[in-house]
């Protein structure tokens, strides 16, 4: 179900808002509130509650709900002084006037394929999820071998870049886990997670394994128990961790696959998966080598809102670390793409995630963490949605949500490509409130970290000059430069723009005392 006010349109499923056909650009809080708005247009809504609602209860100024309101008037055509769409109750709330009709949603105008992605969609990594098999008769341990498997399959439903298969038909499959070519060959289905659940004393235990279908090989397992006072929590730690490591070990599998053979050969999805294995290793050559792969994707699938975000990180690279010749081009572009990304796909949560990190390049992180809010609302197990979040209200000052942000993000995924970032963070959101040694202790783990790069040599420089450690702040100092020899105050704080001046200025002062 979709409303239709005046020139617009907004479908709140898609997240979609239209003017006369046409894309309106909106924030994620925005578009959030115009949604509520209309949700409850029968009656005034308060301030409180839309900090309840659009800010998840977290601590906001009236000057940031007015901040909202202006660009929602924006986006809606409307102004402070006419006040035609959203009136203001002085100093209570707002509330929604124009005449809405409720429509059906349309869908996209072309259902045509674009030339070369006529097999894209088959070529989605695609899943099916079994039933697990309980090693005992008890019933508790029968509904709870179908009830967490569906409720796996609800949460990979949130992964746009794989294919689920529904419950209907895998469930038909219950025992034959073990005939991964049966289920592969029946299904469609390149992977197949299976399980086994069973009672042992006063704990439940959980075996999980995710295999190859078509190479009958495994590629991720893990056992997890918990006492049977604790199923919920059991139940809730099985999704994630199930989520979690499919959106890691399926894309690193795929691009193995890819990699044997010629690029030539390959649809979208597979290049798309090479790129994917080259955009974490942060180095020019690899960040070239991945926008080559995401390139090409697009030019086989114009519409592929992946390749476009994955196009989105290495141009966020390119500016971040300061790997090409013009950071401006580059936020720009990051931007772009990340934009495209979203009007072909307003659900991926990566584009959102891409979107959300566009605006750190342009020193706006309130803004981009409406984006990464999105994100992980669209995938609560998205760890890396997560640490962006965290990434933005340490530059914000939050301290309390770094750290909780952080704990989500490692609980999600301790292995996870951008850990030495989770570290670093937290060693800067330790610097804010004074804890120095601390925040020495966490930079010197960030930046021993596989994958580390030059501003995270910085970081471990700068925490432990802070300290008193001089000795290792050289020993760091050395490191950046080796990564980096260029590496100067001005890209660390190009990178990590603080809003509280104080902060920055705290950074900077140890930044030029060390010769950076």
């Amino acid at each position: 179900m979709a409303w239709r006010f005046g020139e617009f349109t907004l479908d709140p499923d898609g997240f979609d808002l239209c003017r006369n056909g046409q894309p309106v650009r909106a924030e994620p809080q925005v578009l959030d509130l115009v949604i509520h708005l209309i949700r409850h247009r029968d009656r005034m809504v308060s301030k409180d509650e839309i900090a309840r609602v659009v800010w998840n209860g977290r601590p906001v100024s009236d000057a940031s709900i007015s901040s909202r309101i202006r660009s929602a008037r924006k986006a809606l055509c409307d102004s402070g002084k006419d006040q035609t769409v959203i009136r203001t109750v002085h100093r209570r709330g707002f509330r929604f006037l124009a005449e809405v009709t409720e429509i059906v949603a349309a869908r996209p105008a072309s259902t045509e394929q674009p030339a070369g992605s006529e097999n894209a969609e088959f070529s989605r990594p695609s899943i099916a999820v079994l039933p697990f098999r309980p090693l005992g008769a008890t019933p508790d341990l029968s509904v709870l071998a179908e009830a967490i498997p569906h409720e796996i399959i609800q949460a990979l439903s949130r992964l746009r870049w794989l294919a689920v298969i529904a419950r209907g038909s895998s469930f038909r499959f219950g025992g034959s886990g073990n005939n991964l070519d049966l289920v592969g060959t029946a299904l469609g289905a390149g992977y197949v997670l299976s399980g086994t659940i069973e009672l042992a004393g006063n704990s439940i235990v959980v075996i999980l394994e995710l295999a190859d279908a078509g190479r009958g090989e495994v590629i991720w397992g893990d056992r997890l128990t918990a006492p049977k006072t604790e199923i919920e929590e059991l139940r809730q730690r099985i999704v994630a961790q199930v989520v979690t490591a499919l959106d890691l070990r399926v894309p690193q599998n795929e691009a193995r696959l890819a990699s044997l053979a010629g690029v030539e050969q390959l649809d979208a999805w597979k290049v798309f998966h090479l790129g994917l294995s080259q955009l974490y290793r942060f180095t020019p050559a690899a960040n070239e080598t991945a926008k080559g792969h995401f390139q090409r994707a697009i030019a086989l699938d114009p519409r592929f809102a992946r390749a476009h975000a994955g196009l989105s990180f290495t141009r966020f690279l390119d500016a971040f670390l300061h790997l090409g010749t013009d950071d401006r081009e580059a936020s720009m572009a990051a931007r772009r793409h990340a934009e495209w990304g979203l009007e072909l796909d307003p659900l991926d949560p990566f584009t959102h995630y891409t979107m959300g990190r566009s605006f750190w390049l342009t020193g706006e992180p309130e803004v981009a963490a409406g984006w990464l809010h999105r994100a992980v609302e669209l995938n609560p197990n998205y760890a890396q949605g997560h640490y962006a979040g965290a990434f933005t209200a340490m530059l914000t000052g939050n301290t309390a949500a770094v750290g909780t942000g952080l704990d989500i993000a490692l609980s999600l995924s301790p292995l996870d490509p951008l850990l030495y970032g989770m570290h670093g963070v937290r060693a800067l959101s330790l610097l804010r409130v004074g804890d120095t040694r601390a925040a020495a202790r966490w930079a010197d783990r960030a930046a021993t970290t596989p994958g580390a790069h030059y501003l995270i040599a910085m970081i471990a420089a700068i925490a432990n000059g802070l300290d008193g450690r001089h000795q290792q702040a050289a020993r760091w100092r050395q490191e950046a430069r080796r990564r980096k020899p260029e590496a100067c105050a001005t890209h660390f704080l190009a990178a990590f723009p603080m809003v509280d001046g104080d902060a920055r200025v705290q950074l900077q002062d140890e930044l030029q005392r060390q010769g950076f």
